[in-house]
């Protein structure tokens, strides 16, 4: 963002009208399907004012006409919220063919009426979002005309779709509204320090923190190459098994009549696909595009200020493309100073199609669609990760591991177009793959991840015709256009991939990549078929783009909604449970007691920590539950705001809140037993099962993905559980033995490589 100002809309706009002029749908019903749509969307605008010399009590204000203010009287006008020590923010939605708007800026007390000072010069104009003239700098004349205060002004405005506000106005309203049970915010925000350090010499750590690394568990977060943690070919690979003309064959496994019979299965099979790949071309204008959506992702890192219009909490719930139109244009904001509620047939359509929907459409397959070195094998690890945390049966498929399988590594030249050979061998090594995942999903998986470029539109109808039938194909296209990222990619590739295991020379691996890159891109054909996703420079954050086509039920719309808040920033996310309470030191459960002078030592120790790890983040934030013992685990760290969330709250004991383990064991022997024999599922009378804690957990884990910065994330034993099998892509059966110390750090390494992790102790 410039100091004249950026206007997000301009990119959006190009996209969206699909149907429109220079578009590429023509005249009929996509172009209106999105016209609709960007019909219905709004501005979201923002305002910020930078001054780093301003002393005293004077804050900006800003007064004006509709929807800003409404009032040209200064007594009421409308105070700037601080976001940083020299930054004041104000951020507003307005219909994006709103009337121009008239305001000024002035300074006064935020609780008085004088001194105040309105800015020098004409009245403001904003028109589109966007402020007219030459707007970069205010002037305000302090003590006659002795003084002049000067400061930058800054404008943007991004275009939001009315579903994308309502949702985030539900959540603000939901989050940041007290809770009629327990009276305090689900999250609250205190940005200002209240506590200083203590200084102490038994507080202090030494200057080499690595003198406090411990080694990671068995349970830490996998490394290597990506498409290593795929499943292994089922069809390929078998105990005793020999891989002979083109049959798995076993010892007393298949008899010599079902190996032939299953060969001229497959043998029919293939000829099937082949013919029916070979005529798909023709009928590809059949398939037909009903709408395309577009998100881009708002980058307000600083959600809570202002307008609270924040992705990152929102609902994962989207409704039918189709029927986001009528959805959009169902909303009237007008002038009204009121956010409407999310609509709540949505959540009802979702569960109904959760329930109702087709048996083919009960089993999901997610093919990955993109040229090589463009973060397609990152992306389905990271989708494979999260829907199993969120217990969904998930399964990622390589097709590259079937291929070195099959035919070991091979040079550029078995992917050139004009090779038939190695076409054939690419696209059988496809079946085979897309075989496998089939024959998972009858055995009862729920989402495979389909795992190869997919980049011709022939291979891409071979699966669909494979998929007829068995499960529901979205295709996910990944596209990259910066050089540099890519660059970086393909290095990464060379390091990494067994393509190049035997390949000693670097260089040589190099040249041959992107020569086998040169063959993919003479014959890509971006995705228009069918159901998808398109992540276009999604890893370069604000100029990323997210189109959805044809995208329906639950489970798609909450795999888009994770899409859409991720990204490759590298940063560091900082585990730690709270400091020893009192009710650790008694052996009860639950509670909502104070720290021991241990857990106080601890958080003295954590300041000092966060201090010198973090010493050169400027943007940091720490995270704790509502509960007391994390607040004042968190007291002495004075650098950085602090939010706090419910949804960090410990496990809820319910009637067993205070007792110890050998209380419930001796007064309830029976929740006892079966607590003992599923912790996982086991829910305390009244109270919480750990699969309860993950669902609760889940805008978290949105969230961590948003964000990028670093985040020190201050909880309980249950909590932490939770959240660490997420990063280390644990089974949920093993989330409630996790190891979760007391006085110990989990410092997760969230980057392009994966996942890391590595540990301190800071007290015994």
């Amino acid at each position: 963002m410039g100091t004249s100002g950026s206007k997000s809309i301009d990119g959006v706009g190009a996209v969206l009208g699909v149907g429109g002029e220079g578009g590429a749908g023509g005249e009929g019903g996509e172009g209106g399907a999105a016209e609709a749509w960007h019909g219905g969307a709004q501005l979201y605008v923002s305002l910020k004012m930078e001054n780093a010399e301003i002393s005293g009590d004077l804050v900006p204000h800003v007064y004006g006409s509709e929807p800003i203010i409404g009032t040209w009287d200064p007594s009421r006008a409308l105070a700037m919220e601080r976001e940083l020590a020299s930054m004041w923010e104000l951020s507003f939605v307005v219909p994006p063919d709103h009337e121009t708007l008239d305001f000024k800026f002035l300074l006064k007390p935020k609780d008085a009426e004088t001194p105040c000072i309105i800015e020098e010069g004409p009245t403001r104009l904003l028109t589109g979002g966007m402020l007219e003239g030459d707007v970069r700098v205010a002037l305000f004349k302090l003590n006659g005309d002795d003084e002049v205060l000067e400061f930058r002004v800054f404008n943007k405005a991004d275009l939001v779709s009315p579903l994308e506000l309502a949702a985030s106005w539900r959540v603000y309203k939901e989050n940041f509204q007290p809770s009629k049970v327990r009276g305090i915010p689900d999250i609250s925000i205190n940005v200002a320090p209240t506590n200083a350090t203590e200084e102490g010499s038994a507080a202090t750590l030494e200057l080499d923190l690595e003198h406090y690394v411990v080694p990671s568990p068995p349970t830490a977060p996998p490394n290597g190459y990506a498409a290593n943690l795929a499943a292994t070919p089922a069809s390929m690979i078998h105990t005793g098994a020999l891989w002979t003309n083109d049959i798995l064959l076993s010892d007393g496994i298949q008899s010599p009549s079902s190996v032939s019979a299953k060969l001229e299965d497959r043998s029919n099979d293939k000829k099937n696909i082949e013919a029916w790949a070979t005529d798909s071309s023709k009928n590809s204008g059949l398939i037909e595009s009903k709408s395309v959506g577009t998100f881009t992702p708002l980058q307000k890192l600083d959600g809570q200020k202002g307008l609270f219009v924040d992705r990152g909490v929102g609902s994962p719930m989207l409704p039918k493309s189709a029927s986001a139109c009528s959805l959009a244009s169902g909303f009237s904001f007008g002038s009204a100073k009121t956010m409407p509620e999310a609509a709540g047939a949505v959540a009802a359509a979702a569960v109904a199609d959760r329930l109702h929907g087709s048996k083919e459409d009960r089993k999901l397959a997610i093919v990955l669609v993109g040229l090589p070195a463009r973060g397609k094998t990152f992306t389905a690890v990271k989708l494979t990760r999260y829907l199993r945390w969120l217990g969904h049966e998930t399964r990622h498929f390589n097709v590259g591991k079937y291929r070195r399988l099959k035919h070991a590594n091979q040079p550029a030249d078995f992917f050139r177009d004009d090779n038939p050979e190695g076409i054939e061998a690419r696209n059988e090594v496809a079946a085979l793959a897309m075989e496998d995942m089939i024959d998972w999903m009858h055995g009862g998986g729920q989402v495979g991840i389909f795992d190869a470029t997919n980049s011709t539109r022939k291979r891409r109808y071979m699966l669909m015709k494979m998929a007829e039938g068995n499960c529901k194909i979205i295709f996910l296209e990944t596209i990259c256009t910066d050089p540099n990222i890519i660059e970086r990619n393909i290095r990464l590739k060379i390091q990494q991939s067994p393509d190049y295991a035997d390949q000693p020379d670097y260089e040589a691996g190099l040249e041959d990549f992107k020569e086998r890159l040169i063959n993919y891109e003479k014959v890509y054909e971006p995705v228009g078929e069918g159901s998808y996703i398109k992540m276009i420079d999604m890893v370069k954050g604000q100029d990323g783009q997210l189109q959805v086509n044809n995208i329906s039920g639950y489970l798609p719309g909450r795999i888009v909604f994770f899409l859409v808040n991720s990204h490759l920033t590298p940063r560091p996310i900082l585990l730690t449970r709270h400091g020893e309470s009192l009710h650790n030191v008694r052996g009860r459960v639950g509670g909502d007691t104070v720290l021991s002078e241990t857990g106080e030592l601890y958080a003295k120790k954590l300041a000092n920590f966060i201090e010198k790890r973090l010493k050169y983040e400027k943007t940091a934030t720490i995270w704790t539950s509502t509960l007391q013992r994390t607040i004042l685990t968190a007291s002495p760290i004075v650098e950085f705001p602090k939010i706090q969330w419910r949804a960090l709250d410990e496990i809820n004991s319910g009637v067993c809140d205070g007792m110890t383990y050998e209380e419930i064991k001796k007064n309830m022997p029976e929740e006892f037993e079966s607590r003992k024999k599923d912790k996982l599922r086991y829910r305390y009378p009244r109270g919480e099962s750990y699969l309860d804690v993950i669902q609760r957990l889940e805008p978290v884990i949105i969230e961590l993905e948003r964000q990028r910065a670093p985040v020190v994330v201050i909880s309980h034993q249950a909590v932490l559980r939770a959240l660490y099998a997420y990063f280390a892509d644990r089974p949920l059966r093993e989330v409630p033995e996790i190891e979760m110390p007391l006085h110990t750090i989990i410092e997760i390494q969230m980057g392009v490589l994966g996942v890391e992790e590595k540990r301190y102790k800071l007290m015994d």
